[in-house]
């Protein structure tokens, strides 16, 4: 579903993370790039609170980068099929909401995304210990 190691480790230096991205499997990386999401999107809903609306917008645009350079980049339709369409799909759907978030200082889209990536990260986060999942990785490095 998601392209190959270098691909995913070409995304995450594109949005401009660096600490463990070539020591990290393919499900490493993409686990550090929810988190790296969240986070974004955890800073922009602290400055928009602090009414600090210039950090509040680079940190929405450091989260969209991150959800479309990163995670939607990284996905591989081909090998993933209509699984890696639905998320290409809410991907998009996820940017767009940061996008109007952003414009209206909607904190609420802002927390809509953070559920959604922290549902999809936690997913991930349970199929770690499948060593079906982890052989499938290795082979695709």
């Amino acid at each position: 579903m998601y392209a190959s190691q270098g691909n995913r480790a070409t995304a995450y230096a594109k949005v401009g993370m660096e600490t463990g991205v070539m020591a990290a499997d393919a499900h490493k990386l993409t686990l550090m790039l929810y988190e790296g999401a969240l986070l974004a999107i955890a800073r922009a809903r602290l400055h928009l609170q602090q009414k600090q609306i210039a950090e509040k917008g680079r940190a929405v645009s450091h989260a969209i980068n991150i959800i479309g350079n990163g995670l939607k980049a990284s996905l591989d339709v081909k090998a993933g099929g209509d699984l890696a369409e639905k998320l290409a799909a809410l991907y998009d759907y996820m940017c767009q909401q940061l996008f109007i978030a952003n414009v209206n200082n909607d904190d609420a889209a802002l927390a809509e995304v953070a559920r959604l990536l922290a549902d999809i990260k936690s997913a991930w986060e349970e199929i770690a210990g499948n060593p079906a999942v982890h052989s499938a990785n290795r082979a695709a490095a």
